[in-house]
C-alpha cells in the first residue's frame, strides 16, 4: 500500500510540474535568477507538499480500500480453521 502511494503522489506531482512548465513560460527568461535565488525556498515547500500528498494518498488508500479487512480475515481464518481451504492450518503446518 505504501507502494501504491508513493506512485500515485509521484505521478501528481510530475503532473503538476508539467502542468505548470506549460503555465509559467513567460519565466523562462529569468530561469538563472530564479534558480540562484529562490531554490533555497521552492525545494523545501516542494518536499513538505510531497510528505503532505503522500499522507493524504495514504490515509485515503487505507479508508477506502481497506474496509472491511477485519470481517473478511475472520472469514478466511474460519475457513482455514474447518480445512476447507487450500491454505494448511497453522496446526496441521506444525504436525508436518
Amino acid at each position: 500500500m505504501i507502494a501504491n502511494a508513493l506512485i500515485l503522489t509521484v505521478a501528481f506531482l510530475l503532473a503538476l510540474g508539467f502542468w505548470l512548465m506549460g503555465e509559467l513560460k513567460f519565466l523562462v527568461p529569468y530561469r538563472q535568477i530564479l534558480i540562484h535565488r529562490y531554490a533555497g525556498v521552492i525545494l523545501p515547500w516542494i518536499a513538505v507538499l510531497f510528505v503532505n500528498l503522500f499522507a493524504a494518498v495514504y490515509t485515503i488508500q487505507r479508508k477506502f480500500f481497506l474496509k472491511d479487512t477485519g470481517r473478511k480475515l475472520t472469514h478466511v481464518d474460519k475457513q482455514v480453521a474447518a480445512g476447507q481451504s487450500p491454505v494448511p492450518s497453522p496446526e496441521r503446518d506444525r504436525e508436518l
